[in-house]
């Protein structure tokens, strides 16, 4: 007669091992622990996938900037016909909310039923949430002008040093509308960057700009003005936009749909009241070349990313990876255009990096005790801060 397993009550009977020596026991508890160790594994790996894609976006979002100022600053100062900066704000508009379209199509499988039933809720029957969209692109229109402006005017090296005072209005609007804290190494890098924006502008002020030879006349005085006021309105329609995104459950390519929407009926109207004479006499792709449409796409795909990183990242962050697009802008503009490079220059620009390695320094927390922070992964889009999400633990020192 067999002997009988001699597995005591609420254990259950395990497999044989390898070589067949008898059976063991395992316990309920150890099968859920296992589970749990296994689901733990799967989060720490989507978070790791989520930690890596937000540092991708950021480094792609750098060379896209470099290349988009280096690409507008090179059509605008080309001799010959100029196309209507207007007329490519427009574009890039409808290149961006058909790109969204698609994709949302792709979502939905491809069946059309669907896909129609949803964007007539999300963006018609939900009115009053569309409409929340109409202030950023109202500003991002504006914004995406006045930056052919400022280009159109100002060496691309310049241009891209100055712009980064959004890092500046960025991190304000940040504090006053979504309460964000930021450290005092974090208000020094601040200073900095300002100091190193005006130490450029002073020195270039006082060369009365650089312009490369044979190109069209230009005034340093409205390209300044133009890239401050693109700098006030960067700030706050990007933190409105991120306010907006993490506020809800609507995706990114929704968003920018109705973003969309917006920004082609503003662009349109903003192109008839600034040069609608001049495109209805001469068309509008008047003046269109590859080179054109190249930046037209850039700037369309560029939109697109920044709506990712906003959802990976928050504005501040992205606005100094930012930034780090100076050295490339310098190095090309010195190469394309002829820019010099001066000390003033130098260390004004160096201020700006400097304060991009200072922001980027991890916040000094209090020293945790024995107790260990939670593991499960953020949510995308939310902070430790944030309602929805367990604040961080507070765990004291042993002996305290």
């Amino acid at each position: 007669m067999m002997r009988g397993v001699g597995c005591t009550k609420g254990r259950l009977p395990a497999e044989k091992d390898g070589v067949g020596n008898g059976i063991s026991c395992s316990s309920p508890h150890s099968e859920a622990g296992s589970k749990g160790l296994e689901k733990e594994q799967q989060s720490q790996k989507v978070y790791s996938g989520n930690h890596r894609l937000k540092y991708i976006s950021l480094a792609v979002l750098v060379v896209q900037n470099a290349s988009l100022i280096l690409s507008i600053r090179y059509v605008r100062t080309l001799p010959g016909e100029r196309f209507f900066a207007t007329t490519a704000v427009v574009m890039a508009e409808l290149l961006k909310g058909a790109t969204c379209l698609l994709l949302i199509f792709l979502q939905k499988r491809g069946n059309v039923k669907q896909f129609a039933l949803f964007l007539y809720d999300a963006v018609v029957l939900q009115y009053m949430d569309t409409l929340k969209l109409a202030v950023p692109s109202l500003i991002y229109t504006l914004q995406n002008n006045l930056q052919y402006v400022a280009i159109s005017n100002l060496p691309a090296a310049t241009f891209q040093v100055t712009y980064q005072l959004k890092i500046l209005t960025t991190a304000i609007f940040s504090v006053l509308m979504l309460r964000k804290s930021l450290s005092r190494l974090q208000w020094l890098s601040l200073l900095l960057l300002f100091s190193g924006v005006a130490i450029v502008q002073v020195e270039q002020g006082q060369a009365g700009g650089q312009s490369s030879p044979g190109t069209a006349r230009q005034s340093y005085v409205v390209g300044l003005v133009a890239v401050v006021v693109s700098c006030l309105s960067s700030g706050f329609a990007g933190v409105y936009f991120e306010k907006i995104l993490k506020g809800s459950s609507a995706s990114v390519w929704l968003r920018n749909v109705q973003l969309g929407i917006f920004g082609t009926l503003l662009g349109l109207l903003g192109m008839w009241w600034a040069e609608g004479a001049a495109v209805a006499a001469q068309g509008f792709f008047h003046g269109y070349s590859p080179v054109v449409w190249g930046v037209i796409l850039n700037q369309a795909f560029g939109g697109l990313l920044v709506a990712v990183v906003v959802k990976y990242a928050d504005n501040i962050l992205k606005g100094f990876a930012t930034s780090l697009s100076i050295v490339a802008s310098t190095v090309a503009s010195m190469h394309l255009f002829g820019f010099r490079l001066h000390p003033p220059f130098v260390l004004g620009a160096g201020l700006v990096i400097g304060a991009v390695y200072m922001y980027s320094l991890p916040k000094a927390g209090p020293p945790l005790g024995p107790c260990k922070e939670p593991t499960t992964p953020l949510p995308l889009g939310k902070e430790h801060s944030e309602p929805g999400y367990p604040p961080k633990l507070a765990c004291k020192e042993k002996g305290s």
